[in-house]
């Protein structure tokens, strides 16, 4: 529990116009407060009107200087992986060198045709991207990439991340494949808020039997989790609060969830958030659920205040 480490989610829901005082004030805040990052999240079809991360990170990037800027999770199985590893080349350079790149498949029940992706080939595609991805951050500026999928032949890739030889790849996902996949390919395992802390904990155990049958040093491995949470006096309130937000997010397949948030009273959140760091988490995640940035930024200061203080 001791080399824990805390970031926090970014406002990314637009219920009307861009706030972006409060966002900035927030992101300021929370690298004065000391947390080590600030994420994203992707949804780009969907019922919650959300900002796209990589756009929504570089404009972060000017508001911060030292905050680590991460998606979690890009569903890159939906991108073409040469204008994906463009994207977080230029958000990358922006910052300076702090973006972590959360990927992931995405699952079967994806809208494949809406993005001319074949659902019967696409974890192949997928995995081939995340492999011409790194073809593309490697240092000759010429890519050669003869794949099943896609043919690069001599293209011309000058600009490369500040980060060698790319940015931290996080790995999204709960099958076991999944988990293999991202320890052959990733720099880390990032359990998903829709996840509850037993499944995380299954993954982990998952995620180290491989580390140790695939011979990676677990050193350089990072293992983290998004907690949706809300703080309040009164814990039947955080609760509804929570469940209101989960079905803003996922509609309907919230409901197929189980307890997922982390919910109730100061000492309430901080059990919560104690069981996942007791399940394997090195860095947590933590996804207020306000309706606004300032409820964002109200869950903000309790969390550093009365909730962390708790875990020693």
């Amino acid at each position: 529990m001791t080399a824990a480490s805390f970031s926090v989610s970014i406002p990314q829901i637009l219920d009307g116009d861009f706030d972006a005082a409060g966002v900035r004030d927030y992101l300021v805040r929370a690298e004065e407060l000391g947390f080590e990052g600030a994420w994203t999240s992707e949804q780009t079809v969907g019922g919650a009107a959300m900002l796209a991360p990589l756009e929504l990170l570089s404009w972060a990037a000017a508001c911060t200087s030292r905050l680590r800027l991460g998606v979690a999770v890009i569903v890159s199985s939906l991108h073409d992986p040469l204008q994906l590893a463009a994207a977080a080349t230029s958000v990358d350079r922006l910052s300076h060198g702090r973006l972590d790149l959360g990927v992931g498949s995405g699952g079967d029940f994806r809208p494949f045709a809406a993005f001319g992706v074949a659902r019967e080939t696409f974890i192949a595609s997928y995995t081939e991207g995340i492999e011409l991805m790194k073809a593309a951050w490697a240092d000759d500026p010429i890519v050669t990439f003869h794949g099943r999928f896609r043919d690069a032949d001599g293209v011309s890739i000058p600009l490369k991340p500040v980060q060698r030889p790319h940015p931290p790849l996080w790995f999204g996902g709960g099958a076991p494949k999944a988990l293999a996949r991202a320890v052959r390919l990733g720099d880390g395992f990032m359990g998903a808020g829709s996840s509850t802390t037993a499944h995380f904990r299954g993954a982990v155990a998952a995620v180290r039997e491989e580390l140790a049958g695939q011979g990676r040093d677990d050193a350089g491995f990072r293992i983290g989790k998004r907690v949706y949470l809300v703080v309040d006096d009164d814990a039947d309130r955080a609760r509804r609060a929570a469940d209101e937000g989960l079905f803003r997010i996922y509609g309907a397949l919230a409901a197929r969830f189980g307890d997922v948030a982390v919910t109730g009273t100061p000492d309430q959140v901080a059990d919560g958030l104690r069981e996942v760091l007791d399940a394997g988490a090195q860095t947590i995640l933590l996804n207020p659920m306000g309706f606004d940035v300032a409820a964002d930024r109200e869950q903000l200061e309790r969390l550093h205040a009365e909730v962390l203080p708790l875990l020693g």
